[in-house]
């Protein structure tokens, strides 16, 4: 898990439950992107809520999901911490 903590100790991250986060505080969570199956059983990414693209089909879900993680850290997590 990518943890990102800005200056003023805002603690930024892709929720997991690897860390017990409600140890650093009241948490805000929100939904950043959906892994859905389409009527065939491939899996896409859509990353509507932060504004982002579309991608797939994933034969796999858990592909979907990696592909999802990486691209919200590369492009949402890790840019709006430089």
């Amino acid at each position: 898990m990518t943890l990102v903590i800005d200056p003023q100790g805002l603690a930024r991250c892709l929720y997991s439950e690897a860390l017990d986060l409600s140890a650093l505080g009241m948490l805000s969570i929100r939904r950043a992107s959906h892994v859905e199956p389409d009527a065939t059983g491939q899996w896409w990414v859509d990353l509507a809520p932060v504004h982002g693209p579309q991608f797939g089909p994933y034969h796999r879900r858990a592909d979907a999901l990696g592909a999802e993680q990486a691209w919200l850290e590369a492009n949402i997590l890790l840019i709006a911490a430089t």
